[in-house]
């Protein structure tokens, strides 16, 4: 059985998927939709290569681009890795996550922007306020959040993994670091955390739905010390919603998606099946405002801190560590293994080439 393409899917469901939830979709929605469905198709046009050591020619179709698409992410990891590189503290480091309850999803899905914007503010806020009162600490903590609305399964479920080092500055400018594996309590940020969202909603003017749970979940977790800590997380903070790998099936007698997942709590492979027009839809719903930032940084992880970083740097001795040196894309002749070099590019949609 021959791979699944995403762009293939789209071919086949798109018109009713438009059908069925175009008023639910906006204009950036589509836009992301059309670009998946073009990426690698040829419809925006390809690249024609060369062996120098042989006669082999191959062509090779261009890539939307586009931040949403599974097949145009695969560097992101390694840029991210690169630049927390620079960043890096002597301090043990931990994966804060706050979710929003399921009573909350379709609330902040119709007011997205507004609501991502206020679980932001208000996760920052409180391990800012976490930070100053810690009795160890006692320091303005640093902070780098990433957005998620997914779940492996597809499901909308919004929630922010937040990498804290255990250290910060106090209000002296004094250097203040933990000495051991545990920063805060998850219950007593979920109760804070939860005060302050539904206290933001009532101030942007939103009503609190009726059946929302009295007690939220926020988790803490001890991650590791500087470096190796970023390469697990920077492996898990940009995995696509859905990798195209994991498409397994396609029937195209009953138009069902059948996809491969991993369950979170047995660590098994799963298999999900949903009809396709709503697999696409799932896919549209993970797709972020136009421009919308999903990860930021916060105090002297922030980019405007570089002065203040590179003080801490230089007073603590810290040595950053070299990132391996990049190997310039080379794409390789697949009879004599030889390097390709371009000699054409293509605008339209290549013919076969023999």
């Amino acid at each position: 059985m021959g791979a699944v393409h995403l762009a293939e899917l789209i071919e086949q469901g798109r018109p009713a998927v438009l059908a069925q939830y175009g008023q639910h979709l906006t204009s950036h929605q589509v836009q992301a939709l059309d670009a998946m469905a073009r990426c690698r198709t040829g419809a925006l046009g390809a690249t024609v290569m060369a062996c120098s050591g042989c006669d082999q020619r191959q062509v090779r179709l261009r890539s939307c681009g586009h931040r949403s698409c599974p097949r145009c992410q695969h560097h992101a990891a390694v840029d991210w890795l690169e630049r927390q590189r620079a960043k890096l503290v002597p301090a043990p480091y931990f994966m804060v996550t706050f979710t929003l309850p399921a009573a909350l999803r379709p609330l902040a899905y119709r007011h997205r922007q507004a609501i991502y914007d206020l679980l932001f503010r208000t996760a920052i806020g409180t391990l800012r306020t976490f930070g100053l009162h810690h009795a160890e600490l006692e320091a303005e903590l640093a902070a780098t959040a990433v957005l998620h609305t997914h779940t492996r399964r597809l499901d909308y479920h919004p929630h922010l993994h937040v990498i804290v080092p255990g250290a910060g500055i106090d209000q002296q400018r004094r250097w203040r670091k933990l000495t051991g594996r545990y920063l805060f309590n998850g219950r007593a940020l979920a109760r804070v955390f939860r005060a302050r969202f539904i206290d933001g909603l009532k101030r942007a003017g939103f009503e609190l739905p009726a059946r929302s749970p009295a007690r939220w979940i926020v988790q803490c977790q001890h991650v590791g010390q500087g470096l190796p800590a970023l390469q697990y997380l920077s492996r898990y903070l940009y995995r696509g919603v859905i990798a195209e790998a994991q498409i397994v099936t396609f029937d195209h007698m009953t138009y069902a998606v059948t996809f491969r997942y991993q369950d979170g709590k047995t660590r098994r492979r799963r298999l999900r099946t949903l009809p396709l027009v709503e697999f696409l839809w799932r896919l549209m719903i993970h797709v972020l405002p136009s421009g919308y930032r999903r990860v930021r940084d916060f105090g002297f992880l922030h980019g405007n801190a570089r002065t203040t970083r590179a003080l801490i740097q230089v007073v603590l001795l810290v040595v950053i560590p070299q990132p391996p040196p990049r190997a310039r894309a080379c794409f390789r002749c697949p009879a004599c293994q030889g390097a390709m070099t371009v000699i054409a590019v293509l605008n339209t949609r290549p013919s076969p080439m023999t």
